[in-house]
């Protein structure tokens, strides 16, 4: 309410910018969660009759999530380093300017524990990967 105290605005100029703003934050999130879990390669377990996930949880970050324009550092500033979201769910409390070196050390621990380490190398890469993961589940879908 407080641009309605402040600023020289009706309450329908400030209404269209709440809705606006909300709607282009709520796609924009969506998007940045979908093209960092819902891609080629990830995995979604299944929890046992027990409800519970049979591998470690690190190693469980590591299948379920992948990152995307890792190299782009306009990405990274715009999106406060989620576009690593690898890093930021085994390390949420470092800040998102440190993602890029700890990456590497992820990355090689990755290779010698045999656990893979999904990364699009560009948004479009991982926008088309996105794609492609949707349709594999239209496709399981149909035929159930």
């Amino acid at each position: 309410m407080l641009p309605l105290l402040v600023l020289d605005i009706t309450w329908w100029q400030f209404l269209i910018g709440f809705l606006v703003l909300h709607i282009a934050e709520g796609l924009t999130m969506g998007l940045i969660f979908q093209l960092a879990h819902v891609v080629e390669g990830t995995n979604f377990p299944v929890p046992t009759h027990m409800g519970q996930i049979q591998e470690a949880w690190a190693e469980h970050q590591m299948r379920t999530t992948a990152n995307f324009a890792t190299h782009n550092k306009l990405a990274a500033f715009f999106l406060g380093g989620l576009n690593r979201q690898i890093e930021h769910h085994l390390f949420p409390k470092v800040c998102h300017i440190r993602y890029g070196e700890i990456s590497l050390i992820v990355k090689r621990t990755a290779l010698e524990f045999n656990l893979p380490y999904i990364e699009n190398r560009t948004f479009f890469a991982a926008l088309r990967s996105h794609y492609v993961t949707l349709r594999r589940f239209g496709k399981e879908a149909t035929r159930i």
